[in-house]
């Protein structure tokens, strides 16, 4: 933009392009002034609906154009900005980012506070009148379970006159008893007891002239412990008032009184260090003297129990075992199924406790009484406090130092932490801690201090002046509810503080808990005690002056017939008459317990006593008052109905009993009354439901009593019973067993008699409720109503098909986290019919503003409300606040605004309609949840008006039927949603389209829910930006749709400088990388800070735009400045030329070698014709053309051949022409053509001018896919210059395979694997015909099989298909591995028989595996002649090397077999070699034979083998030498060593050259020599046939496991 004043030259340079994109409409309406300046760009982006709303006015500045309809918003895309100079500026587009995983936001809402347990609606007990006049208290306060307003009832304790001041206070832990201690200067000490209301026990009353300085009630009984200043110790019995005086033990003040938790134990210390500890019944009556007696010396300043051991809550486990859980069931049935493991109860109470002094002295006393000291700190111990979980004792002085000590089991004690706590010193500070260990402190300063023992972490919690505190006021005393929640204070100016505590989760799953400050109490005085006690959580608050009781009640309403009350304070109520607009105030003489109303008649009571005011017009009058103790209460026309044991009694208002309406023993007490339209449905204490129909004179049953126990399963009470206005349908709210409130809703139908159910919890009724619906609209459902209870419910007074629930969040039940949403409280209404069961008509949170659902009666909901606020939303209608007429009542009794009223969702805008058209939209509204379309349409037939139309098209919204919200679309005549919705159909989420739907029609929270649950952050984004909330717009792109983030971004940026936030708006630039553009733009008007962002950011891009403006304002020193900031060396060449400065930029460019600067400067100094500067600064920015130019103009040879080498194929070719013309240094010619790629044109000129050196170099680039001619060219080229191996890699290479093997084999050139490889044609190939490939594969193999290439050999005679030469050549190489695995392999019986045949060759006696191969190999090629000969081997090897004629035998009989199965072509001669095997047999089978013998008769076996010996072949079948060695040895056995010698001389002349040790033993031959003394030879020459047994045997095993192998196949 240009601003007035001087003029902004632009830089030269570029212009600056914009990128075309989609054209923004501008809307018709006035126009937007757009000042003059750079256009505004808009990036490409995805499309923003705008919903319809007020025409936002654009101020002046980059225009931001908001139509009335869908508006295209671009996000930031690639945008080109072209600065003065060559280069581009390109910012990045959107980059996509994966997001690390959905998030869920849930935003703020209305706090809801769970209560600890549920609210079971038993009746109280009796209850006592309030007299007239006490102060009443009133508190913003929510209660503790459905968040409705409850004021604290006030009760002043009615003190005797002898009381004095109030200095202790103390209430029993079960029973609503308070103790009351008091000061008096004239009776002295006084204890009181007092009851809920502050009603004074008379017989409890006790007067000493001594102070009371200790009050500890009995955990248990109605006991109080009683230590008075004297030393004595009392025990006060509630309340009959007995009085029990401890034995005398203590001679001074008591200090300290402590119950163990079951009060079993009673522990007594006083001001001179004396401790006691007494024993108690369970009555609480004292057991004899004390049990133990220590005395410390010192004062005595705390004790604290120790609690026990966990063990089984015995308590919890009956109740689940009554309940039929069958775990506890067993627990308590221990022996069943033999089980040992007994119920482990463990201790029930604690009796080991610590005592602390006064000098800073902690001691333990344990079980048995014996007390030891376990610390010491370094001042008096003012608390102690003991940690379950961490087992630790926590101990703060009086200086507020905080340690922590770990407890060992036997009673030792090691320092955990120790801290110095804030606060006042010297101030007696007050202390409480709760059960997860927190520590809080109120030291009389203006907040309370808290610190988390468990998490170390410590906080404070301060008065806020905007809720009626004042400037210094301070706090006194604290004192938490475990029940509720809630933290009181009591301050120095008569106010109680209340925080609750509201527990969040965190970002890590833990939780913290947070403290939300409530509405102060206002009491009188000084609040200087506060303490809560009993059961119903009282609290009594200590003033100085009195004491008060404060207990909250939950404040009344009700609403009929257009009237509502709401109670204001315990005795006044707003009531607002919505017919009239009159608001109306009564002011009751009781405190108001419950309050009825109809059109004419108000009714109130106290529990006690029921009052009924008329009500006409602005004026309220008291008809009637009567006794009455009934605690509840219903109203219809004349009749009052009031309960009592066993029955309900029907009263005219001034208390006469007009019927009875009794119920049997069975049936139970009436507990709960509820009338709508003419029933009363009555709930009775034992679970039973009974309703009775008012239409006539008396009140008669419309059915039977209904037993829900025997329907519900675990069903503990009744909480609320309502019906609806045709007396058919019962709603039910319950308490399960354990107390807790049912997560469901049951539905009780009389006519039919049947019980069904809505599980809030699942989000689902039960099967067979409801009619199947669509899947997706189920689970929609299930999700929005999920992980809920119901709190209150409601049917329409007049529409008995419509039903309302008031649902919180299940505490620590929650549903998934898939929820976006979970609001706080939600209204869920239903349509409940027989037919159809339970249908949801809508869901929606309830507006922060709002306390609790009130009724519900077509066409609004009714809320009751805080005083003065009202629900903000565009729903609510209130009651206007007419002014009463001069006869009414006074301006006092204008009550304040209470009730809010908010229209149903299908009756927006339809508020005052008449009937028929309430029940058409009622119907239509029906029929669409139910599906039926033909009914729908038919309710609406005859309706013209556009608001019913819309409203129609909202719920079609809301039960997503877009096909019905079209018809709508077209009966309002609104083109632009029709227009929307159609293109909507595009998005695939059915919820898509119709949140596109409901933005058209203003639904904003509705479409935003809907973009959340079909998970289209996209379109949510889009959303929040055309809604104005670029925040959330903001958080969802961060978490959810980051793919979008910097589009966002930029968006927001854009908005914001509109807005005028230039600061924010250039901090989002930047997060958007925009920056570098946007920036600039937006602050050109102001240079000075321009300039300071440049400075600051640092950025290249931002320099280089700054330089470039500089530039164009002349300042040329900042311009060459920034030049070098931003390393733009370009810029800053261009610069130095322009100013003449070329030395300078000469050094710019060769220091950095920036190309585009060397270029520029190159074109310099051309221009003033320095050449070799030119060509230098040329070759530096790499445009080589440029220089090779000017090297040929100027003839710089020496210099073209390097830059054209350094240069493209183009140029080098331009370069060799120079050469070839110029007819020198043809060398270089013909070595540019070759780097060119110009393969032929440089062969050409290297034979032409005969260069030898360079053909070498061009050759070694040829390959197969060069010209075959100049292969064969070279080839020969190279055949006579000797270089036969490149000539053969040419011959390959030109496919001459048969001439390369030819060269191969004349000049003896071995063949590689590489070679043979290369010269071998694929099956695939059709170069060469099957029979040409094979027999050149042949011819290969032949050459290496002379070169002794064996292997390379086989694998070409393989793959030429000739396995027999393949196998041959195998052999040759001796591999014995990969025979054996060729001739697996190849199958073929001649290449098993030539493999068998090899290894037999080797040894294959050593080895078993090369025996079992032999076998199998002969018999797989079927040669079983050769594979009798095998086992003829082996057995003449095991007769020769090991003497084993029995494994022998085996071989020849397997021989045998071979080769009478063998197919000879010569039948003799395999006739004559099997009879010779024939006759080895039986010659080894003889010898066996007599071998065998020799044991049972030697004699026979001699003559055997002496007659084996005469057969004339016997040997080699049996050697000659083994038969002689038998003799011998037999001979020499027996003793006759003659004739063993003799044997010995004949074996000697038959086997001259052998030794005789090969045959007989040398135990034999030694003992032979001894007996004729003649030497018969050394000792046995191991040879061949010796082997040992310890040598020998384990080969022999080996060998005959493969024979047996084999014989076995």
């Amino acid at each position: 933009m240009t601003p007035p004043g001087p003029t902004v030259m632009t830089p030269p340079g570029p212009t600056v392009m914009t990128p075309p994109g989609p054209t923004v409409m501008t809307p018709p309406g006035p126009p937007v002034m757009t000042p003059p300046g750079p256009p505004v760009m808009t990036p490409p982006g995805p499309t923003v609906m705008t919903p319809p709303g007020p025409t936002v006015m654009t101020p002046p500045g980059p225009t931001v154009m908001t139509p009335p309809g869908p508006t295209v918003m671009t996000p930031p895309g690639p945008t080109v900005m072209t600065p003065p100079g060559p280069t581009v500026m390109t910012p990045p587009g959107p980059t996509v980012m994966t997001p690390p995983g959905p998030t869920v936001m849930t935003p703020p809402g209305p706090t809801v506070m769970t209560p600890p347990g549920p609210t079971v609606m038993t009746p109280p007990g009796p209850p006592v009148m309030t007299p007239p006049g006490p102060t009443v208290i009133t508190t913003s306060t929510y209660s503790s379970s459905t968040g409705d307003m409850a004021v604290y009832f006030d009760h002043r304790i009615e003190a005797p006159e002898s009381s004095g001041v109030p200095s202790q206070v103390a209430w029993h832990s079960t029973q609503p008893i308070l103790a009351v201690a008091s000061n008096s200067s004239s009776t002295g000490g006084n204890i009181d007891l007092y009851l809920q209301q502050g009603e004074c026990v008379e017989s409890c009353h006790i007067e000493r002239p001594d102070q009371p300085t200790a009050l500890r009630w009995h955990p248990v009984r109605p006991v109080l412990a009683l230590g008075w200043e004297n030393g004595e110790v009392l025990l006060l019995t509630h309340p009959s008032g007995e009085q029990t005086a401890l034995p005398d033990t203590h001679a001074s003040c008591i200090t300290l009184l402590e119950w163990s938790s079951l009060g079993s134990r009673l522990v007594t210390g006083d001001q001179m260090g004396v401790l006691a500890v007494w024993k108690l019944d369970a009555r609480g009556r004292l057991q004899g003297t004390h049990l133990v007696k220590h005395e410390y010396s010192k004062p005595l300043t705390c004790c604290i129990f120790r609690p026990p051991p966990p063990g089984e809550d015995v308590a919890k486990l009956a109740r689940a075992a009554v309940s039929g859980d069958q775990t506890a069931l067993d627990k308590f049935n221990w022996r069943k199924d033999g089980r040992t493991d007994s119920l482990k109860m463990g201790p029930q109470e604690g009796l080991m406790f610590y005592i602390s002094t006064a000098d800073g002295k902690v001691h333990c006393v344990d079980e048995r009484g014996k007390t030891s000291a376990l610390l010491s700190v370094d001042s008096p111990v003012q608390k102690l406090f003991y940690l379950e979980r961490r087992e630790a004792l926590a101990v703060v002085t009086e200086t507020l130092m905080l340690s922590q000590y770990t407890l060992g089991p036997e009673g030792g004690a090691q320092e955990l932490m120790k801290v110095k706590l804030s606060g006042q010193s010297g101030h007696n500070a007050d202390m409480v801690s709760t059960e997860n260990g927190l520590l809080i402190t109120a030291t009389g300063e203006q907040v309370i201090r808290l610190w988390d023992l468990e998490r170390d972490d410590n906080y404070v919690l301060s008065l806020d002046e905007s809720l009626g505190f004042e400037r210094g006021e301070v706090i006194n005393c604290v004192s938490y509810c475990v029940g509720k929640e809630i933290l009181a204070a009591g301050t120095s100016h008569g106010r109680i503080a209340m925080w609750r505590m509201v527990v969040q989760p965190s970002n890590s799953g833990d939780t913290k808990a947070l403290w939300k400050l409530q509405t102060p109490t206002e009491v009188d005085g000084n609040v200087t005690q506060l303490q809560w006690g009993s059961s119903l959580n009282l609290l009594a608050a200590n003033s100085l002056t009195t004491v008060l009781i404060l207990c909250e009640h939950v404040m009344s309403a009700h609403f009929s017939q257009q009237v509502a009350a709401v109670q204001l304070t315990p005795s006044q109520l707003s009531i607002t008459q919505f017919s009239t607009g009159e608001r109306l105030t009564l002011r009751a003489d009781m405190h108001i317990k419950g309050v009825c109303v109809t059109k004419d008649m108000v009714t109130v009571w106290s529990g006690r006593q029921v009052t009924v005011y008329e009500l006409t017009g602005t004026h309220l009058r008291n008809t009637g008052s009567f006794q009455c103790e009934s605690q509840v209460l219903a109203v219809h026309g004349e009749n009052i109905y009031t309960v009592e044991p066993n029955r309900v009694q029907v009263r005219t208002p001034q208390g006469t009993v007009k019927q009875l309406l009794s119920f049997s023993e069975a049936e139970g007490n009436p507990v709960l009354l509820s009338v709508c339209q003419a029933y009363l449905v009555v709930g009775t204490d034992t679970a039973h439901v009974k309703v009775f129909d008012l239409t006539r004179r008396e009140a008669k049953a419309h059915c039977n009593a209904k037993n829900l126990p025997e329907q519900i399963a675990n069903l503990g009470a009744l909480r609320s019973v309502k019906c609806n206005a045709n007396g058919n349908q019962v709603s039910i709210l319950i308490s399960q067993v354990n107390g807790r409130p049912d997560h469901k809703v049951h539905f009780y139908d009389v006519e039919m008699d049947t019980v069904t159910h809505f599980d809030f919890f699942t989000g689902r009724p039960p099967s067979g409720t409801s009619p199947p619906e669509d899947n997706d609209r189920q689970r929609s459902q299930a999700t929005e109503l999920s992980g809920r209870c119901p709190v209150s419910h409601f049917w329409d007074e007049s529409e008995p098909r419509l039903f309302v629930c008031e649902t919180v969040p299940v505490g620590s039940e929650s549903s998934s986290s898939s929820h976006l949403d979970m609001v706080d409280i939600s209204v869920v209404t239903f349509f409940c019919t027989q037919e159809h069961g339970l249908l949801l008509q809508d869901c929606y949170p309830r507006a922060a503003s709002l306390q609790a659902l009130l009724a519900l009666d077509v066409p609004h909901y009714y809320f009751t409300c805080r005083p003065g606020e009202r629900d903000p939303g565009p729903l609510e209608v209130s009651a206007p606040a007419l002014p009463s007429p001069a006869s009414g009542l006074p301006p006092a009794a204008q009550a304040p605004h209470m009730v809010s009223r908010r229209a149903l969702r299908d009756f927006v805008g339809l508020e005052n309609c008449e009937k028929a058209t309430r029940d058409a939209m009622l119907n239509f509204s029906f029929y669409l949840t139910i599906g039926n379309m033909d009914d729908a349409f038919k309710s609406i037939k005859l309706i013209k008006s556009v608001a019913v139309w819309e409203n129609m098209a909202r719920m079609c919204v809301k039960n997503r039927r877009l096909d019905v919200a079209r018809v709508c679309l077209g009966n309002m005549g609104n083109a632009r949603p029709a227009q929307a919705l159609r293109k909507a159909e595009a998005e695939p989420e059915p919820e898509a389209q119709v949140a596109v739907l409901a933005v058209q029609l203003g639904m904003l929270e509705d479409a935003e829910k809907l973009y959340k649950s079909c998970q289209r952050y996209d379109l949510l984004n889009k959303f929040y930006q055309a809604c104005g909330r670029w925040q959330q717009a903001v958080e969802i792109a961060e978490s959810h749709d980051r793919i979008h983030l910097r589009s966002t971004y930029y968006s927001y940026a854009k908005y914001l400088e509109t807005m005028g936030d230039k600061n924010l708006a250039l901090a989002y630039y930047e997060k958007s990388d925009t920056h570098r553009f946007e920036v600039p733009r937006m602050l050109q008007d102001d240079s000075s800070s321009l300039e300071n962002y440049v400075n600051k950011k640092k950025d290249k891009n931002i320099y280089k735009w700054w330089a470039q403006y500089l530039e164009s304002q002349s300042d040329m020193d900042s311009a060459l400045r920034y030049y070098d900031y931003a390393q733009d060396y370009l810029s800053l060449v261009r610069v130095h030329c322009y100013l003449g400065n070329i030395q300078k930029a000469s050094e710019i460019a060769n220091d950095t070698g920036n190309r585009a600067a060397s270029y520029h400067l190159a074109r310099q100094y051309e221009g003033h014709d320095e050449i070799k500067q030119a060509v230098h600064f040329y070759t530096r920015a790499q445009a080589y053309n440029n220089a090779i130019r000017l090297c040929k103009e100027n003839g710089l040879d020496d210099q073209l051949m390097n830059l054209a080498l350094l240069s493209n194929p183009e140029d080098m070719m331009e370069a060799a022409c120079y050469y070839e013309e110029k007819g020198s240094h043809m060398d270089r010619a013909v070595l540019l053509y070759h780097k060119a790629g110009h393969v032929s044109k440089a062969l050409e000129l290297a034979f032409a001018t005969q260069q030898f050196s360079s053909l070498q170099v061009i050759a070694e680039d040829l390959n197969e896919d060069s010209d075959p001619a100049l292969l064969a060219r070279c080839s020969d080229f190279f055949i006579k210059h000797g270089q036969y191996e490149k000539a053969v890699e040419l011959l390959v290479a030109a496919k001459k395979y048969h001439e390369a093997l030819q060269v191969c084999l004349e000049q003896s050139l071995t063949i590689t694997e590489e070679l043979a490889e290369s010269m071998t044609v694929t099956k695939e190939s059709r170069e060469l015909s099957e029979d040409v490939r094979r027999d050149l594969l042949e011819k290969i193999a032949d050459c290496c099989m002379r070169q002794g290439n064996y292997h390379l050999a086989t694998k070409k005679y393989t793959q030429a298909g000739n396995k027999l030469k393949a196998m041959r050549a195998l052999l040759k190489s001796g591999d014995t591995e990969k025979i054996v695995f060729f001739a697996g392999l190849s199958r073929q019986k001649e290449i098993y028989i030539m493999a068998g045949n090899y290894l037999q060759s080797l040894d294959w006696r050593k080895n078993p595996e090369v025996m079992k191969n032999i076998i199998g190999f002969y018999t797989k090629g079927r040669a079983l002649d050769l594979l009798a000969g095998f086992y003829e081997a082996c057995a003449q090897e095991e007769i020769d090397d090991f003497r084993n004629y029995e494994k022998a035998l085996g071989a020849l009989t397997e021989a045998y077999k071979c080769l009478s199965k063998a197919k000879s072509r010569s039948p003799g001669e395999q006739e004559a070699r099997m009879t010779d095997l024939q006759h080895k047999i039986t010659l080894v089978k003889r010898f066996i034979q007599a071998r065998r013998l020799y044991e049972e008769d030697p004699g026979e076996a001699v003559r055997l083998c002496e007659a084996l010996l005469e057969e004339p072949e016997l040997d080699p079948a049996v050697r000659i030498g083994d038969a002689y060695g038998f003799l011998v040895e037999h001979h020499c056995q027996q003793g006759s060593f003659q004739v063993a010698y003799r044997k010995l001389e004949e074996l000697q002349k038959l086997l001259p050259s052998s030794k005789v040790g090969s045959y007989i033993s040398q135990a034999s031959l030694d003992a032979l020599q001894r007996a004729v003394g003649v030497p018969v030879g050394r000792g046995p020459v191991l040879g061949r046939g010796d082997r040992r047994d310890s040598g020998g045997e384990e080969d022999e095993v080996e060998e005959d496991e493969a024979l047996d192998s084999q014989q076995g196949d």
